[in-house]
């Protein structure tokens, strides 16, 4: 059975299948099967996600992976939710790339009657529950409030996304400027957001290209865990780091080097061990028949709102990544 989950997963074309959570994880087993399609594979982010999921799993009696792409690509996500629909599992988890993208396979997937359970996919379609662990407009601003902080509150910056579809960091940078005109008139976007922050590589490509652009480019902003990563060490090299205020989330093992020496001014994150732990906590739920309820316990989290009507599950829980902070986020494993 083995070998021939390995064929499968071989097949899929492109796809890094991660650890499974649990000894055999597709022997006959009583235990719900849950897949967790996620957007990237490999990644320090998504790699902290995994721990959680295991973790999470052993917890909740539940036979919980992750999958991901090679590549942020909704084709990719696609073609492992097409293979979890084979396998019949009984849920899948999606961080979507995409989410127009995944309306139709999340669809058949709910209509073979596979519970699906989104993360950063609150306006996704075709899902039976969203969980998010802070709001967008709580993310959004306050890395607003601590860009102004750093630039003085003027100038011109620049802001990233992980990519142009992806559809949660794109309403906390929606978040994040309109709350810029309101509170920070005298600061300045400089053109439109990029999609580069889940590419190491295309954050470096793209700050190279801004700093040459706008030599008197004051900040950047990046939702996107590579962002900060990719432009600290542009910043790093060019001796930027005191004229360019650099704000974001990112995984804090990656980067805490740049925060330590002042290259990235700080950001939040909530913790993604805790979102994996929670994708295999209501896995176990969801296949069980069971739905959320308002200010029920959530693992790493605590009480929760649930709005039925938005199929949403809603905590507020976020990390600050400073000096004082960074270390014990290390620590922890991020």
């Amino acid at each position: 059975m083995l070998m021939s989950r390995r064929r499968a997963l071989a097949a899929m074309g492109g796809l890094l299948a991660l650890t499974l959570a649990g000894p055999a994880a597709f022997a006959q087993s009583a235990e719900p099967q849950a897949g967790i399609v996620v957007k990237i594979g490999g990644i320090p982010w998504f790699n902290a996600m995994e721990e959680g999921i295991k973790k999470g799993a052993k917890e909740y009696k539940v036979n919980a992976w992750m999958v991901g792409p090679t590549q942020a690509d909704a084709a990719q996500q696609v073609r492992a939710i097409e293979d979890l629909i084979a396998r019949k599992v009984n849920v899948i988890g999606i961080v979507p790339n995409d989410s127009a993208a995944l309306e139709p396979v999340l669809g058949r997937a709910r209509a073979a009657g596979i519970k699906v359970l989104a993360h950063e996919g609150p306006d996704q379609k075709e899902k039976d529950w969203d969980f998010e662990l802070t709001t967008t407009e709580a993310y959004g601003q306050a890395h607003m409030d601590l860009l102004a902080k750093e630039m003085g509150e003027e100038g011109k910056y620049i802001v990233y996304v992980g990519s142009l579809t992806v559809p949660l960091h794109n309403a906390w940078a929606d978040a994040a400027i309109a709350y810029q005109k309101q509170k920070y008139p005298k600061m300045q976007m400089v053109g439109d957001r990029f999609g580069v922050a889940e590419s190491l590589d295309e954050s470096i490509k793209t700050t190279q290209d801004q700093l040459r652009a706008n030599p008197n480019l004051k900040g950047i902003l990046t939702f996107g865990s590579q962002g900060p990563i990719g432009a600290g060490r542009v910043l790093d090299d060019r001796g930027k780091a005191k004229t360019v205020a650099l704000v974001g989330g990112f995984s804090p093992g990656q980067g805490a080097k740049y925060v330590k020496s002042g290259v990235i001014r700080g950001g939040y994150i909530w913790n993604p061990l805790t979102a994996g732990e929670v994708f295999a906590q209501l896995s176990s739920m969801l296949a069980a028949g069971k739905e959320p309820t308002d200010n029920m316990e959530i693992v790493g989290v605590g009480p929760v709102r649930v709005y039925p009507d938005k199929k949403l599950i809603q905590a507020q829980k976020l990390e600050s990544l400073d000096k004082a902070n960074i270390d014990r986020l290390v620590a922890l494993g991020l």
